[in-house]
């Protein structure tokens, strides 16, 4: 630190010799890893701060008054009374004698199921999801790195996990960032969406290889890595997480590699549509009738994972915060989307023309921009600038940030993973708020969406008959 009584410029006053004492030896290559180590040791030190013995994160317990404030909505002296009548349900434990119950999140959702069979019909105890419609991708994203991407898609997943959804959460970010919210034990690329991708293209490559032989060519052959990734299934790929509703595909360093094999295949296979490899995998495998919701967390760069990504995604959200530069790079990462999908879609068309098919086009059900780590002393002005060019496009939602938030994160965790006894109730409840406002206009998208699906089926459906 340079100490200066006259409190810093003209300029600064430093000594040369002074500063040549201060400093290190030169950085080699080697450095580099020990600096990753270091950080790796740090890494694994906090986050074995939410985890149990096993070495396993561990999700709280909900109490009586958080469930029926914010999960089920009935009055806490009728749910006990429902629970003295049905002994068979889940009846929670106590810490002391006497004291307030608390339930599992999978005890939570067994009991949402008997509201939703034996209580009032004029409440909606489960969450809206129309029969015979696949799980709905939503990909959050931007290129500008510490816009809240990563928490913004992790408390969305949570929070429809806690609304009773069944969810899906993809890491496509080589730092795992995700994965170590969810706990999850990545080892190397073959356990990410890596091979889900090779599978898609050794698909492509084989059936390509049977046209050649019917042409009397020579196939490609499939190396080992594209013969293995043809007996990987998504199903291989997804872990349990400590959320009894949300499962991962996690990610880790390696599945940086993917940025430059793909490329390789693509180059090697001109007809492979390499945007379509993770859509057409999960669909294949059935992946998305099982789930309600899968959130897609992506790179902060426009790369073939992010691709992958956006392609497969029926929602896109991008955060971003309430600045000028965050604003301007915001609007060049919309710039640079459109450059690449009409690219594609341009690609892809010129041959359709020629063949007489039909042509191709991206589409997706909505976009919004989300502004995170709002403060509303401060960027009011901006914001409502921001929000009079976007328009619809950006939330009207602001997402604040509050110290709830900042504690959370140093525990590697969501604030829904939080316990509110580590604060007062009402602090607790401010500190959830914009959160949970955020999820409620996120799924007041999602309802109407499905909404709109439903209708044009019912449609479809009486114009067939």
């Amino acid at each position: 630190m340079v100490k200066n009584s006259r409190g810093l410029p003209p300029y600064f006053n430093i000594d040369p010799d002074a500063a040549l004492a201060d400093l290190d030896a030169p950085l080699s290559t080697a450095g580099f890893a020990q600096i990753a180590r270091a950080c790796a040791q740090g890494r694994s030190d906090l986050a074995s701060r939410g985890m149990n013995e096993d070495g396993r994160k561990t999700l709280r317990l909900f109490s009586t008054w958080e469930i029926t404030r914010y999960l089920i909505p009935v009055a806490q002296a009728h749910f006990r009374r429902v629970l003295k009548l049905h002994p068979d349900l889940p009846q929670g434990q106590s810490e002391t004698e006497g004291g307030a119950k608390w339930f599992t999140l999978d005890e939570v959702l067994r009991l949402r199921a008997h509201f939703a069979s034996e209580g009032s019909k004029a409440k909606e105890y489960r969450p809206y999801r129309p029969e015979g419609l696949d799980a709905k991708l939503v990909a959050v994203a931007n290129f500008k790195g510490g816009v809240g991407k990563t928490s913004t898609a992790a408390h969305l997943a949570m929070s429809a996990a806690l609304d009773g959804y069944k969810v899906l959460v993809i890491d496509l970010d080589s730092q795992g960032s995700m994965t170590s919210i969810f706990g999850g034990k990545v080892e190397d690329e073959w356990q990410t969406v890596f091979p889900l991708l090779a599978r898609h293209y050794a698909t492509y490559l084989r059936t390509e290889n049977q046209r050649r032989q019917d042409r009397g060519e020579t196939p490609k052959p499939l190396d080992e890595t594209l013969s293995e990734a043809l007996t990987v299934t998504t199903g291989d790929v997804i872990q349990s997480t400590h959320w009894p509703n949300i499962d991962l595909i996690g990610a880790q360093l390696n599945l940086y590699w993917a940025e430059f094999q793909i490329p390789v295949w693509r180059m090697a296979g001109r007809g492979w549509k390499l945007w379509d490899a993770l859509t057409d995998t999960l669909a294949a495998d059935g992946v998305l009738s099982d789930y309600d919701l899968i959130f897609i967390d992506t790179p902060p760069a426009l790369g073939y994972l992010t691709i992958n990504g956006l392609a497969a995604a029926d929602i896109l959200l991008v955060p971003l915060g309430a600045s000028f530069l965050e604003f301007d790079s915001t609007g060049r990462f919309f710039d640079m989307l459109h450059s690449t999908f009409a690219s594609i879609e341009e690609g892809e068309n010129m041959a359709a023309r020629a063949l007489g098919r039909d042509e191709m086009a991206f589409q997706w059900d909505a976009v919004r921009a989300v502004i995170t780590r709002y403060d509303d002393s401060q960027q009011a002005e901006l914001g409502a600038l921001m929000q009079a060019y976007l328009g619809q496009t950006l939330s009207p939602h602001r997402q604040d940030f509050t110290a709830l938030i900042g504690q959370a994160g140093e525990q590697v965790s969501g604030i829904y993973e939080a316990d509110y006894r580590d604060f007062n109730r009402e602090t607790y409840a401010r500190g959830r708020e914009t959160f949970d406002a955020t999820y409620a206009a996120f799924k007041r998208l999602l309802l109407g969406i499905w909404r709109r699906e439903e209708l044009v089926a019912k449609e479809t459906k009486l114009g067939a008959a």
